[in-house]
C-alpha cells in the first residue's frame, strides 16, 4: 500500500511507528482535522486523541497523560 521512499513499517509490525520519532513514520494520505482523524499510507487511521484503528480492525487505545501530570507541567 505504501509507495514512498524509505518505506514505512507495516501496521502489523506494531504501533511503535506512531509514537516514536526515531522510527520512520507512515505518511498521511488523507487528513480530516475537522473530524479528528487521518488515514496513513499503511492503512491505519490515527485519531487526534492519540488512539488508532489498525487495518486488521484492532484498536490502539489513546495514551494520554494523567490530569495530575498536566497540572504539574503548567
Amino acid at each position: 500500500m505504501c509507495s514512498h521512499r524509505s518505506s514505512c513499517p507495516s501496521a502489523q509490525a506494531g504501533t511503535a511507528h506512531m509514537v516514536t520519532a526515531h522510527v520512520p513514520a507512515a505518511h498521511v494520505v488523507a487528513a480530516h482535522p475537522e473530524q479528528g482523524w487521518s488515514l496513513l499510507c499503511d492503512g491505519s487511521i490515527v485519531f487526534d486523541d492519540s488512539g488508532a484503528l489498525l487495518p486488521d480492525g484492532s484498536v490502539v487505545a489513546p495514551h494520554r497523560a494523567p490530569a495530575a501530570r498536566l497540572a504539574q507541567a503548567a
